[in-house]
């Protein structure tokens, strides 16, 4: 049992926890919660981490405690489990995952695929719901720039509710290039955007289709926005200028859903 805060691998979650640049160094991210853990593929599981007064509770769930005697996990007092945690209300089991890669030309291969594409998006919660929202949608995959929230970030994992275990996703250095590449794929490309003049469902999505939605506050570049086939816009009324980007994300999502599935 780890009794300490000062033990060598307390500190080393901490870093994870909080540092990006660790994570990525270390090639791992975190995922709290008794879910998370039941969804997560085992054969990304590194370390377990339970608080002792969850242990017994988990005895109890049979299924997850098989998964625990098969992954191995490591028992540490409630206090200091709550140092390792991210969260002001541990769940009581901290996951160490290895991080998931994805394969750009593979995604862009797929038939029928349904991708979203994030410029600079900078709020964890919404990229979190984008990702979750889009399992349910069935899209084929997330594409991000590089300046995108960082979706290891532990607010990030806690809002995808598990679903980042299996929606693809992956960050690119140049959009622009992706932009060219879908083009040569026959993807239509549809850029959100205030200045457009037709609404989001007047457009047939039933083909391969990306949407790209940008920042929250500048919205899309003008440079990329100009990449897609067309702008396309999403019906407002009262005094509202634009909506959350991961609502927006989810309509559009759906609307491509809802005509595929006729």
């Amino acid at each position: 049992m780890i009794k300490s805060v000062s033990n060598g691998r307390v500190k080393q979650i901490v870093q994870w926890q909080t540092k990006a640049k660790e994570r990525r160094k270390d090639g791992v991210f975190l995922a709290e919660g008794i879910k998370m853990f039941e969804e997560a593929p085992e054969e990304l599981v590194q370390e377990v981490y339970l608080s002792a007064d969850i242990e017994k509770k988990l005895r109890e769930k049979q299924t997850t405690f098989e998964k625990l005697q098969r992954t191995g996990y490591e028992v540490v007092l409630p206090e200091v489990f709550a140092k390792m945690s991210d969260t002001q209300t541990p769940q009581g089991i901290l996951t160490v995952l290895k991080r998931l890669e994805y394969d750009l030309e593979e995604l862009l291969d797929k038939p029928d695929s349904l991708f979203v594409i994030l410029e600079n998006l900078q709020d964890p919660g919404n990229l979190g719901t984008i990702v979750r929202t889009g399992e349910g949608a069935g899209i084929t995959g997330v594409i991000m720039s590089n300046q995108t929230v960082d979706i290891y970030n532990p607010k990030t994992i806690r809002a995808t509710m598990g679903s980042v275990y299996r929606v693809p996703f992956l960050y690119v250095d140049d959009l622009r290039e992706v932009m060219r590449k879908l083009r040569e794929k026959g993807v239509h490309t549809y850029a959100a955007h205030l200045q457009g003049s037709n609404y989001y469902d007047t457009f047939s999505l039933r083909e391969s289709t990306a949407f790209l939605i940008g920042n929250e506050g500048n919205g899309l570049s003008k440079e990329l926005a100009d990449m897609a086939e067309n702008y396309l816009k999403i019906p407002m009324e009262g005094q509202v200028e634009s909506l959350n980007a991961a609502v927006a994300a989810a309509l559009l999502m759906y609307e491509t859903h809802r005509q595929r599935s006729q």
